[in-house]
């Protein structure tokens, strides 16, 4: 399992987590929730062999 951010050209600092291996699925929010709104598929499917990515959007989640 793991977490980390990513800088974007613009200087945006965008946060992710990324578990598991094989198949990848990614996993994307809506307002106003953040990457942990998935936790509970995300442990599910990378448990079951998927890798799962999910983010949280500009102005939707960690400050930097």
């Amino acid at each position: 399992m793991g977490t980390g951010t990513i800088k974007t050209e613009d200087g945006a600092t965008l946060f992710y987590k990324s578990w598991g291996t094989g198949t990848l699925v990614v996993f994307s929010h809506g307002w106003p929730l953040n990457a942990d709104a998935w936790d509970d598929q995300m442990f599910f499917l990378a448990s079951h062999g998927y890798r799962v990515i999910a983010h949280d959007r500009r102005s939707h989640g960690r400050m930097a």
